[in-house]
C-alpha cells in the first residue's frame, strides 16, 4: 500500500496510464507546473518554493537530472519489462524504488559501486528480506540502464545477499481444518471460503474472482492473476465442493462477493477469512495461504505426482510442489522402515535336500584323513 503524504498547497499527484507519477503544481490563475518527485523529497521542495516564490522557470530543479538514478527509475517505469508486470507487481515494485529514489535519486547512476550496495545492504541487516528485494529491484534498474546504454556495468551483480532463514506460511493441520467446520456450518461464506481454498488450492487474489461465470461442464475455469491471465486451470469440481456451491444463488457475482455484491479484495479476504480462523479457536496465523499449503498436502498424500498437483494449482515453479510430495514421502518411508523394525523377517533360508548333500561332501573332502601330524 502506497504510504499516504499530505501534499502542499496546489499540488496534484497521480499515477497515468503507462504507471508514471505526475506531479503539477497549479496557483489560481495560471498554468500547472510540472514538478519533480517524489513528494516531499529535496527536488520537490527546491521547484515547489520556487514556483511559490514566483521565481524564475530555470530556477526549477530538474525531476530526472541526466544520468540520474533517479533518471535510471524513471526510463525503467516506461520499459517493457515492467510495463508487463501485473498491476499489484507494479505497485510493490514502485514502493521500493520511490523510497531508494527519494535518498539517492540525485547521485549519479554510474557513480552507484558495489561497495555502496554492500554498505546499504549491511545498514538494512535487521530487514534481511527488504535488503534482498531491494537488491532485486536495483538489478532490474540496472539491467535496464545497460540496454538503454545508460551505463555498461552492472554492480548489483557482484552485491552481497543477506542471508537469514526465511519463514513460510504455516500449513492447516486437520485439526485445524476440523475445528473451522465445526464453528462456521454449511450454507455460511466462511465454511464456503474454506471448502473452495481447500478443493480448489487458488491463491487469495483468484479464489475472491470465482463465481458461477467460471463453472463449466463440471469445472471450474479461471486465469490467475499473478501469470497476468497467461496461465488457465481447469479444475474438477470436487463432489464435497458441489455441494457447497449449490447453495450459492446463481444471482451472486463471485462466490465470496460481500453484502453490497461486489468482489472482495484480496488483503479485505485475509484479514476476514483470519478473523473467522481465530473465532473457531484457531492460531493467528492461519491464511489463506495456509489452506493452499494444506490442499497441496492432501493432494501429496492422496498419492499426486507433482504434476498432477501443479495441474490444479498452477504452480509455475516444480520444485515448489516437490516440497510437499517429499514431505509425504519422508514420512511414509519412515513410518515403513519402522514397521520392518518392529517384525524383522526371518534372516535364515530352509536348505533343501540337494543343497544339504553337497555342504556335506564338501565338508567331508576338506576334513585331514590319516594318522597324527
Amino acid at each position: 500500500m502506497r504510504s499516504k503524504i499530505k501534499k502542499p498547497r496546489w499540488v496534484h499527484a497521480y499515477i497515468d496510464h503507462n504507471g508514471i507519477d505526475r506531479i503539477y503544481l497549479r496557483k489560481p490563475g495560471e498554468k500547472r507546473v510540472a514538478l519533480p518527485g517524489p513528494v516531499g523529497s529535496r527536488a520537490f521542495w527546491d521547484s515547489y518554493n520556487a514556483v511559490v516564490s514566483d521565481q524564475p522557470r530555470e530556477a526549477l530543479v530538474t525531476r530526472n537530472p541526466a544520468g540520474s538514478i533517479s533518471s535510471a527509475i524513471a526510463g525503467y517505469y516506461s520499459s517493457a519489462e515492467y510495463l508487463r508486470l501485473s498491476q499489484t507487481s507494479k505497485t510493490n515494485y514502485r514502493r521500493v524504488l520511490e523510497h531508494f529514489r527519494t535518498e539517492h535519486g540525485e547521485k549519479p547512476l554510474a557513480g552507484l559501486e558495489t561497495k555502496h550496495v554492500n554498505s546499504i545492504m549491511d545498514a538494512m541487516a535487521r530487514t534481511p528480506a527488504a535488503a534482498n528485494i531491494l537488491r532485486k529491484r536495483l538489478h532490474s534498474v540496472y539491467e535496464y540502464a545497460i540496454g538503454a546504454g545508460l551505463v555498461t556495468e552492472n554492480p548489483i551483480k557482484r552485491a552481497k545477499r543477506v542471508r537469514y532463514d526465511q519463514k513460510s506460511y504455516r500449513s492447516w493441520t486437520e485439526a485445524d481444518i476440523l475445528a473451522y467446520r465445526a464453528k462456521w456450518k454449511e450454507g455460511s461464506l466462511y465454511r464456503l471460503a474454506l471448502e473452495l481454498l481447500l478443493y480448489t488450492g487458488l491463491r487469495r487474489s483468484d479464489v475472491v474472482r470465482v463465481g458461477w461465470k467460471h463453472v463449466k461442464d463440471g469445472a471450474i475455469h479461471i486465469s490467475t492473476v499473478k501469470s497476468q491471465h497467461k496461465t488457465h486451470l481447469r479444475i474438477p469440481i470436487h463432489a464435497e465442493l458441489q455441494h457447497h456451491l449449490d447453495l450459492v444463488p446463481r444471482d451472486r457475482k463471485t462466490f465470496l462477493a460481500i453484502s453490497t455484491g461486489s468482489a472482495r479484495s484480496a488483503k479485505g479476504f485475509t484479514n476476514w477469512l483470519r478473523e473467522a480462523a481465530h473465532d473457531a479457536g484457531l492460531p493467528s496465523d492461519s491464511s489463506p495461504h495456509g489452506l493452499r499449503h494444506a490442499a497441496c498436502r492432501r493432494l501429496a498424500e492422496a498419492g499426486c505426482t507433482p504434476h498432477q498437483i501443479q495441474a490444479i494449482t498452477g504452480h509455475k515453479n516444480l520444485q515448489e510442489v516437490e516440497t510437499y510430495t517429499r514431505a509425504v514421502d519422508q514420512a511414509r518411508l519412515a513410518e515403513s522402515a519402522i514397521a520392518r523394525l518392529a517384525t524383522p523377517a526371518k534372516t535364515v533360508a530352509t536348505l533343501d535336500a540337494s543343497t544339504l548333500k553337497l555342504l556335506a561332501d564338501l565338508a567331508a573332502v576338506a576334513l585331514p584323513r590319516g594318522g597324527a601330524p
